[in-house]
């Protein structure tokens, strides 16, 4: 237990957790801090475990189709030189720059908040394994135990199923046998070993974070109501395991994506109406979907303001006129419907007004996620209960190809329609439902709405193109004006991430991926 507790000297006495929680852990000597208590557990693993406020994977949109360049802006013959940091903290990751988290770019962008997201998830998992090794050694009730373990054990499997979207190969890409392709260090434990440990598999890490979220979803049924959007749940976990079936993407676990998002959608159905964002007939307040003073369909949420965040964009409503180095890429933007105009009380499909900053002046640029309210201190991630019916209805059109089954046709269609008459102008004008029944054609429309919906929020974008294979391709303008496309090939070796200098020099058994 001793080693236990300095194993985590670094975390803890450096201010990150005992600095907070020395009030409520019995000291038995200088160097050693135990928790005697659910209490005290609980209270370290919101410090610890829980995300709440962290910033994890700012960087990632950066490598979407979702983000477009067009280099510093000029006024008259003048460049703006306050967006030379954006473009230089952004080029290494958006022209796929396969050493872009090393130390030898001239930006070091793994001392870059959220960039490092290596060291971040695992420290977070640190956390949680320091509390499921203490749950049988505290104070209280089987029930108490049981909510604390259920929560750390979804926050874990959140966070390894983070770890392989960003640095592993997708789970049924083209070539890639989960039984042999190369996963994560899987770490359960917090005890003390001289261990440098290499990579599981790939498959032995998913099979992981399946039993991990499994045991939660239960224990958190039985145990555990959540009082707040920041606290997971039993309907967080049944989410995370539709998430997780997706992105594993076999024909087999379609039934499991229908099933856990079915049991969300049974207990929490509810849609935010976007036209209840009006304040007046031309007025749209954009307070964002995850804004908990508006919104209904968060389930479990976490990360700080992105507002704060201006390494690779400007802060919130300091662009002016100018369009900022990167900013919301033309061919998404391209994808809303935005109708005839509010002079005819018609705007379209309100995600564009709703989800997207916008510069100042006009033209006015969307250039990062408004999918939050400005003055609240919580951010945009999590989990909502619009993708559980994105994911519903893609598994449905799935199985729809293989079975010709007609009550699959008609659910899928009903997810997307119910989905999107919550987007719509709908005040002077109906929505007009989706009713496409070629399976191909509606899996198309399928995945841009899944873009539409869940554009630059907790990586789906990414995600999505990894599992379905798709390439990407920027055009980069550096400080010169100079111009050059970078593409990022479909089942490209560099949809696994490189593996940040940091962890490599800290473990020299950790194989790097190949560039």
């Amino acid at each position: 237990m001793k080693k236990i507790l300095k194993q985590y000297s670094w975390l803890f006495l450096a201010g990150l957790v005992f600095t907070s929680c020395k009030k409520f852990l019995t000291q038995t000597s200088q160097d050693e801090l135990i928790p005697s208590s659910v209490a005290d557990l609980t209270q370290l693993m919101n410090g610890e475990a829980y995300p709440y406020i962290a910033v994890m994977d700012s960087y990632i949109d950066l490598l979407t189709d979702d983000i477009q360049c067009t280099g510093i802006p000029v006024n008259g013959s003048l460049t703006t030189d306050v967006y030379r940091g954006f473009l230089n903290y952004g080029a290494p990751i958006f022209t796929f720059d396969a050493t872009m988290f090393d130390s030898t770019q001239s930006v070091n962008l793994v001392n870059l908040s959220g960039v490092d997201s290596w060291k971040i998830y695992y420290g977070k998992i640190k956390g949680c394994n320091v509390v499921l090794d203490y749950i049988s050694k505290v104070s209280g009730t089987d029930k108490e135990k049981s909510a604390l373990k259920g929560q750390v054990l979804f926050l874990r499997g959140f966070y390894y199923l983070k770890l392989v979207t960003l640095y592993c190969q997708p789970y049924n890409g083209t070539g890639i046998d989960p039984a042999t392709a190369a996963g994560v260090p899987l770490i359960l434990t917090s005890q003390v070993t001289d261990e440098n440990k290499p990579r599981n598999t790939l498959g032995e890490v998913y099979s992981q974070i399946e039993k991990d979220l499994l045991e939660a979803a239960d224990l958190l049924k039985n145990n555990f109501v959540p009082g707040n959007t920041f606290r997971a749940g039993h309907l967080a976990a049944y989410a995370l395991l539709s998430r997780l079936y997706l992105y594993m993407g076999r024909d087999q676990d379609m039934d499991n994506v229908i099933l856990y998002a079915g049991n969300v959608l049974a207990e929490k159905p509810a849609l935010t109406f976007l036209t209840t964002y009006f304040t007046s007939a031309t007025a749209f307040n954009a307070a964002g979907i995850y804004d908990l003073t508006y919104s209904q369909e968060v389930i479990w949420q976490y990360s700080s303001n992105p507002k704060g965040l201006a390494y690779f964009y400007p802060q919130s409503l300091q662009s002016g006129a100018s369009q900022p180095p990167f900013s919301v890429s033309q061919e998404l933007v391209n994808l809303y419907d935005q109708g005839t105009g509010s002079g005819t009380g018609n705007l379209g499909d309100l995600r564009y007004a709703a989800y997207f900053v916008k510069t100042s002046g006009s033209p006015a640029w969307p250039y990062r996620s408004y999918k939050v309210g400005l003055n609240v201190i919580y951010g945009d991630k999590g989990l909502r209960v619009a993708e559980l019916y994105l994911n519903r209805a893609e598994a449905l059109i799935r199985r729809y190809k293989k079975s010709g089954a007609a009550a699959d046709l008609s659910l899928a269609l009903s997810d997307l329609n119910t989905l999107r008459i919550s987007r719509y102008d709908t005040r002077n004008t109906a929505y007009v439902p989706v009713t496409i029944t070629n399976p191909d054609a509606l899996l198309s429309f399928c995945r841009d709405e899944r873009r539409r919906e869940l554009c630059l929020e907790d990586g789906h974008r990414w995600a999505d193109l990894k599992r379905w294979g798709l390439s990407v391709t920027h055009h980069f303008i550096d400080v010169n004006g100079v111009a050059s496309d970078y593409t990022l090939a479909g089942n490209s070796p560099l949809y696994a991430l490189p593996i940040p200098y940091t962890a490599i020099n800290r473990n020299y058994n950790l194989q790097q991926n190949p560039r």
